[in-house]
């Protein structure tokens, strides 16, 4: 409240329940009510005074009813509206033609809003800019048109400013200088860094502070310990084999969240409960992001009416939102970070002094392990950091044409305008100047097709004037990319939700699948909508979404090695880890269990050919570059073709030659950061990662429009375009800065470079233990099974083939295998294949 009222910006920063909400918006009342003594429970049109802006839009009917009861409350007669992208167009417009109070709002509608004529007058009484949930958007694209978008509000409070009256139309107002910017953070590795980049580089210094609160948030966390750990399975992502003991908790509790990582493994969860426990039909739901949003909206109010026992979700759930009956949460699989796990127990005990209580469920042996991990990195206030986002020039361009397509900009201003935000602090006039010319003549290579040529230049204006091109632009506005949405409806009408084009195009009439929590089949597809009709089949297959599985966190990696060592030393007391023990002594049997101080790794050969285990604990990521990287430098003594597997403690690499391995080791240069990056691009196929990449840059860009509502551009031509964009500037224009974007991100996204790089450098100074074994460990099986991937719930073939491997490496615990993957990343470079399988 007195940082507020002093008029200083910056950062808060509590626990999850603890009232954050209500921190920001009372102090906000209180300003005003004491400037406005006498009139202020009159009705007056004030204009907008406070911008709320939240990463996901199930927040905003939450924070809105809080908010109107406060108004209420005191009788203040204030309008309270939301926009985003489910709002009504009729209020679109009502928004227009009179703006309330209070305006709650996303990064991407923020856009929209700066995108139409004479957009300043919407913002001339503006006095408090407030960012929800600052640490979900930190280190994201739309996290940086946050930065821009309030570079631009800051700007027009900039006294005496005349740069919006771009149309030499002086009355266009100029807003005031008081803007305060606030924003609103769960615990994060690098909040100091976090609120530098929230508020820019020209923001004063001493108008600028951090509030922490000082309330210790009750946190209980318990782990779901398998009964028999030797008939767990090994491997795994799906955890059904402990769906009796889940049960149980939900069964003690009044309201439950169940947490999966993935929309599959939600559907899939919920199909399990439906089938196993059909008593809870019509007290269970299930919520993620693919679902309509008339039923996600019924779930949040039947959550608010306590009339739901349990709801399974995902990370559509994991921000803000209220719901005070819910008093147990259920994390399904690691949550691969400390912060996203106690982001997700927080929403249980949601209230000032309430104790959170959240259950852990592994879905193979060794995540146990994390569970223990997890519990001593919340002890230890080890929490991840996000780290920002720099030059992304695609979502510059779209800026740039997003004012363009409004009132237009002047380049000299908004050179100066977009420097001062921390993404663009270092960005070159030259290239500025690139851009400039991109959007205006389509860069030295397009400026022959008119499509591109989207910006004229008016006596030094920047702007639009094409209505088609404006139309196009304002419905392509967002750095949200995906596979193209296929919505889902009844026959007789009534929408169920979206799903990706990817797998739509596998069905066939007739065929059946499970969605939003229902027995669908499938009969026909007409302008990008399939149509299906109730099924009564019990098995179908579960469709799949773009995503996949997180990597684990640098943080909890750290960890888990710490508890590893624990094991080494016998000192480890965790409960997950006394469970492990026999996994633990196997592994110490067979090959080797390592300390801190050493890199395992395994050698067997086996009828598949020769094997090579790492065990980093880095990471899926950093193990793919990794193992890119080895089987390059390895081929480089021997020529070899190697397939690859990894997971999140390791990986394989398999060839049908024997492996130098020995040879390597004495090689100082073989985990060497030396050459790194030149060694990394001959290992991958860099142009086809970076390809990948260029496919939502271009996107973002406004290269290829995706299509109108209802009528979306295939997914096929889509991915055709891109690439014959790409194969042109990498051709003719090899300075393009798209591209670069596009192999900068290859390396920093992909393959995690930074983090590759300090594990190597970690590498070289342990102790290197190689074992040779006749078959493989509890820490090699998972690794195996991970290269059998699909994409349906249960394969009969896959589970031979995983019961093969088990009679013939003598795996006992692999027949507990219950497996649902996603296809495998792997390196497709001419020397690198693709594993058929055992």
């Amino acid at each position: 409240m007195d940082a507020y009222l002093s008029g200083y910006s910056g950062l808060l920063n509590a626990p999850t329940g603890s009232g954050k909400t209500f921190a920001l918006f009372l102090p906000f009342l209180a300003d005003f009510i004491n400037k406005h003594p006498d009139t202020y429970t009159h009705q007056s049109n004030n204009g907008l005074l406070m911008l709320w802006i939240t990463p996901l839009r199930a927040l905003t009917n939450d924070i809105k009813k809080a908010m109107r009861e406060v108004c209420d409350e005191i009788g203040l007669p204030w309008r309270i509206m939301t926009r985003t992208g489910d709002t009504p167009a009729s209020e679109k417009q009502a928004l227009k033609r009179k703006l309330p109070e209070v305006l709650l709002t996303t990064p991407e509608s923020l856009h929209l809003m700066l995108a139409q004529k004479e957009y300043p007058k919407m913002f001339q009484h503006l006095q408090v800019v407030v960012i929800d949930e600052w640490h979900e958007l930190l280190g994201t694209k739309r996290g940086v048109q946050v930065e821009l978008g309030l570079s631009r509000l800051k700007a027009m409070c900039a006294v005496g400013s005349s740069q919006f009256a771009v149309n030499n139309n002086p009355e266009l107002p100029t807003a005031n200088c008081q803007l305060k910017i606030w924003g609103i953070s769960a615990t994060i590795g690098n909040l100091e860094e976090a609120s530098d980049v929230l508020l820019g580089n020209d923001f004063p210094p001493d108008r600028v502070t951090m509030v922490r609160a000082n309330i210790e948030k009750k946190l209980v966390i318990k782990s779901v310990i398998p009964e028999n750990i030797e008939s767990y399975s090994w491997a795994g992502h799906i955890g059904l084999k402990l769906l009796p003991q889940v049960m149980e908790i939900v069964a003690k509790s009044k309201t439950t969240l169940i947490f999966t990582n993935t929309r599959s493994m939600a559907e899939i969860w919920y199909h399990a409960i439906l089938d196993n426990y059909p008593e809870y039909a019509g007290i269970m739901a299930m919520h993620h992001g693919s679902l309509d949003n008339e039923l996600r909206n019924w779930v949040e109010q039947a959550l608010h009416a306590e009339a739901l026992k349990v709801v399974v979700c995902t990370s559509s759930l994991d921000l803000g939102v209220d719901f005070r009956p819910v008093d147990t949460v259920v994390q399904v699989g690691s949550p691969k970070g400390v912060a996203r796990f106690m982001q997700r127990a927080g929403r249980s005990g949601h209230g000032p002094g309430e104790i959170s209580k959240a259950w852990f469920v592994p879905t193979h042996s060794l995540e146990l392990l994390e569970g223990a991990a997890l519990k001593e990195g919340i002890k230890a206030g080890i929490f991840e950091s996000r780290d920002p986002l720099l030059l992304t020039m695609d979502v510059l361009i779209q800026y740039m044409v997003t004012l363009a397509v409004s009132d237009g900009f002047r380049a000299d201003e908004l050179f100066k305008e977009v420097k001062t935000t921390f993404a663009f602090a270092d960005l070159k006039r030259s290239e500025f100047n690139q851009l400039l010319d991109f959007i205006t003549n389509g860069g030295k290579t397009l400026a022959q097709y008119d499509e591109f040529l989207k910006v004229e230049v008016e006596n030094g204006l920047f702007k639009v004037n094409n209505r088609r091109v404006a139309m196009r632009h304002r419905l392509s506005i967002g750095t949200i990319t995906s596979d193209v949405s296929i919505r889902v409806k009844w026959l007789s009408g009534g929408s169920l939700g979206t799903i990706e084009e990817s797998f739509i195009s596998k069905l066939k009439p007739g065929n059946n699948f499970w969605f939003a929590g229902r027995s669908l089949e499938f009969v026909r597809i007409k302008e990008m909508t399939a149509y299906v009709r109730k099924s009564n089949a019990k098995k179908g297959m579960i469709p799949s979404w773009m995503g996949g599985r997180m990597p684990l966190s640098s943080q909890l990696s750290a960890v888990f090695r710490d508890k590893l060592d624990e094991v080494a030393h016998g000192i480890a007391k965790d409960e997950e880890v006394v469970a492990l023990k026999p996994l633990f002594a196997l592994q110490a049997e067979i090959s080797h269990l390592p300390q801190s101080h050493e890199f395992l790794i395994e050698s067997f050969k086996s009828r598949e050919g020769h094997h090579l285990l790492f065990y980093p604990f880095e990471g899926r990521l950093v193990h793919e570059g990794m193992a890119s990287l080895l089987a390059y430098r390895l081929s480089k003594i021997k020529p070899a073709s190697f397939s690859i597997a990894m997971n999140d403690y390791g990986f394989e690499l398999l060839t049908e030659e024997d492996i130098p391995i020995e040879q390597a080791l004495e090689d100082a240069d073989f985990f060497s950061i030396d050459n790194l990056i030149e060694d990394i691009q001959h290992s991958l196929n860099a142009n086809e990662t970076a390809r990948r990449r260029f496919r939502d840059i271009a996107h973002i860009g406004g290269l290829v429009f995706t299509g109108y509502p209802g009528q979306p551009v295939k997914g096929r031509h889509l991915q055709a375009s891109t690439s014959l964009l790409f194969e042109v500037f990498s051709e003719y224009e090899p300075d393009n800065l798209l591209v670069r974007q596009a192999y900068n991100e290859a390396l920093a996204f992909q393959l995690e470079e930074f983090r590759l790089r300090a594990a190597l450098q970690r590498i070289v100074k342990q102790n290197i233990i190689l074992k040779t074994i006749d078959r493989p460990t509890p820490f090699a099986f998972p690794i195996m099974v991970d290269s059998l991937g699909r994409e349906r719930l249960t394969t009969e073939p896959l589970e031979e083939r995983i019961a093969k491997m088990a009679r013939q490496y003598g795996a006992e615990a692999a027949g507990a295998l219950v497996t649902n993957r996603a296809p495998r990343n792997e390196a497709r470079k001419p020397g690198v294949r693709r594993r058929k399988g055992f």
